[in-house]
């Protein structure tokens, strides 16, 4: 049986269609029977359905200056 947190680990993997059919199924298995996780997939789902729909353009310049800034010290701490 799949665990909540390997759930997790491999839901980008899930949505991408990329597991193997056993783990796939052993991921949809857990699904079937954990609403704590099926709504974490659904939740995932809805950001990346969110998130293909921003646009360069979309994003306030100061916004846009938030993020790169977030994302250059995020890039530094490494």
């Amino acid at each position: 049986m799949l665990s909540c947190r390997e759930l997790v680990r491999l839901v980008t993997d899930y949505l991408e269609g990329s597991l193997a059919a056993e783990e796939r199924l052993r991921f949809e298995r857990h699904i079937a029977i954990c609403p704590p996780c099926r709504s974490y997939l659904a939740q995932m789902r809805a950001t990346l359905a969110v998130a293909g729909e921003l646009t360069e353009e979309s994003i306030s310049p100061e916004a846009r200056k938030h993020l790169l800034a977030a994302f250059r010290d995020w890039r530094a701490d490494r």
